[in-house]
C-alpha cells in the first residue's frame, strides 16, 4: 500500500491515461472502495459516514453514467483478498461499463458530476479505478 492513500485520479496523468485507452470501444471500470468512518470535507468532518457521503456522490454519478450510455454491471461487498497483500482490504467493488472512453471523458467533464465528486473524495479512505477492455 502507498504511504498516502489514493482517492482521486491524478489530474496531470489523466489525459495521458485516457489517450492510452482504445477509442470507440466499450470500457469497464473496476472500482475498489474503502470508506472513512466519517465523511471529511475540505471544511471539516461531516455528521454522516463515508458510505452516506458516497451515496450522495452516487445519486448524481449514476445518473450521469446512464446519461452517457453507461451502466452499472455489478456491485457487491468485498469479503477477502485471496491473492492480495495482507494489509490490502476493500469494502465495496463496482463494475461500470461505458460505451467508450469518450463517453467516460464527457461524464468527467460534466459540471454537475464534477461538483458531486467532492462527496466521493470526502467519503473514501482509499480507492482504485482500473479501466478494462472486454475480450
Amino acid at each position: 500500500m502507498n504511504d498516502k492513500p489514493v482517492i482521486d485520479p491524478n489530474p496531470k496523468k489523466l489525459p495521458d491515461i485516457l489517450a492510452s485507452l482504445p477509442a470507440g470501444t466499450p470500457i469497464v471500470m473496476l472500482n475498489l472502495l474503502r470508506f472513512k468512518d466519517k465523511a471529511i470535507y475540505k471544511d471539516g468532518e461531516a455528521d454522516y459516514s463515508g458510505r452516506e457521503a458516497y451515496q450522495k456522490y452516487s445519486d448524481v454519478a449514476f445518473g450521469k453514467v446512464r446519461g452517457v450510455g453507461g451502466e452499472m454491471v455489478w456491485k457487491g461487498k468485498a469479503l477477502a483478498g485471496v491473492i492480495a497483500p495482507e494489509n490490502e482490504q476493500w469494502e465495496e467493488v463496482l463494475l461500470v461499463r461505458y460505451p467508450s472512453k469518450e463517453a467516460f471523458a464527457s461524464m468527467l467533464a460534466d459540471p454537475e458530476y464534477r461538483e458531486a465528486t467532492r462527496h466521493r473524495t470526502a467519503a473514501l479512505h482509499e480507492a482504485r479505478l482500473v479501466a478494462m477492455e472486454e475480450n
